[in-house]
């Protein structure tokens, strides 16, 4: 083990590399295992996915259960979303023997005509398009009649589920719960990043998915134990980190799963030839993180108007605020108006830029919100 990075970053991570999520874990293979959906809320990069890959890769999940896991973050409508679904269910499930194959094929009736085939296998293949979703309710119907066919019971995570808000079609909501809630041998992961959507969809007495599903909220590690974690992994190869810089990297990135992981891979990397890891060194690796992703946040905000742009700039300049409409705020932000702030707000909100808690703004990503200091205060990166 000390002769690889302990700090998985992406892939798959080994159950012995897994921090903590105790509490997390337990309760969803008890909800899961007692045939309950779940609603998994979280930020965005605070460890939604892995969390699930980790319960599913258990010996007593994965003997059980087939597993099907969709992001619909990229999906814009309903046939998008059956696209999504529709192919993750054939490489799951059909491609578990010749007999699931070859119910899938007729099952799908809607889509017959499209199959490919593969001739040295002499098995369909899933060469569907777009375009070739005629009747997406039909074929989304089709799909869950197929899986209440599967062999074994099936726990189907849709990942970015506040997503579907977002479509064209009329009554989207209504629709999914009555398949979901007909389905006889599946239960389903509902993991989103939009609290305040995924809140609202499953929490509100107006909303389709009302009640439905036992809720959990990931929130960031404990930071006692994730410098415990850390102090071990470099320990175990016999290198250096002091527990004050796991703190600085912690704080400087709220907690955001990812973004401590990353760090910590550098770190570890750098400690291999005898170097202490300090509160100087992860500064340094902090600050090359942002010049890294330098570009990637310049285009994501080349498509955010100039108005929403000073709005995001100043709410990042205050770190949390509250009263952004006030007079006060848009003129100490030089802001157009508090009219304009309102407009701009709304538009941040939905597209996750910033978020809201307990009242209080905040830029929703803690590296832009780090990279947008650097620019209100004019420090090179």
């Amino acid at each position: 083990m000390a002769n690889i990075n302990p700090f998985v970053v992406h892939g798959h991570i080994p159950p012995e590399l897994f921090c903590d999520r105790k509490e997390e874990s337990e309760k969803l293979l008890h909800f899961l295992n007692n045939q309950q959906n779940v609603v998994l809320s979280a930020p965005r990069r605070m460890g939604k996915a892995k969390l699930v890959e980790f319960v599913f890769d258990k010996p007593e999940m994965s003997d059980k259960y087939i597993t099907v896991f969709i992001d619909i973050l990229e999906t814009g409508n309903l046939r998008e979303f059956i696209f999504s679904l529709g192919n993750a269910v054939f490489n799951r499930i059909a491609k578990r023997s010749e007999r699931l194959m070859k119910l899938f094929t007729s099952a799908i009736k809607s889509l017959q005509a499209s199959f490919g085939y593969d001739p040295i296998q002499g098995m369909p293949t899933f060469d569907i398009k777009l375009g070739d979703l005629i009747y997406p309710e039909y074929t989304l119907k089709e799909i869950f009649s197929y899986i209440d066919q599967a062999d074994k019971r099936c726990l189907i995570v849709i990942d970015e589920f506040q997503q579907i808000c977002n479509y064209p079609e009329k009554n989207i909501e209504a629709t999914l719960r009555t398949y979901i809630q007909k389905s006889k041998n599946a239960n389903f992961v509902f993991a989103g990043s939009q609290r305040r959507i995924m809140s609202e969809m499953f929490g509100s007495e107006k909303r389709p998915f009302y009640n439905s599903a036992r809720e959990i909220d990931l929130d960031a590690i404990d930071l006692s134990v994730y410098i415990n974690f850390v102090q071990e992994q470099f320990k175990k190869a016999t290198r250096s980190i002091l527990p004050e810089a796991i703190e600085k990297v912690y704080g400087t990135f709220k907690g955001v799963t990812l973004y401590n992981q990353q760090i910590m891979n550098d770190a570890f990397d750098m400690a291999q030839d005898g170097e202490v890891i300090d509160l100087v060194k992860v500064d340094l690796l902090i600050n090359d993180f942002i010049k890294e992703n330098d570009k990637r946040i310049r285009e994501l905000l080349h498509f955010v108007t100039d108005n929403q742009k000073e709005v995001l700039y100043a709410i990042a300049s205050e770190g949390e605020v509250s009263g952004i409409t006030s007079s006060a705020f848009t003129k100490k932000h030089r802001l157009k108006s508090p009219s304009s702030t309102q407009s701009a707000l709304k538009s941040l909100l939905k597209s996750d830029l910033i978020t809201r808690k307990n009242g209080l703004y905040s830029v929703s990503d803690p590296l832009m919100d780090l990279w947008l200091q650097k620019k209100v205060n004019k420090i090179s990166i």
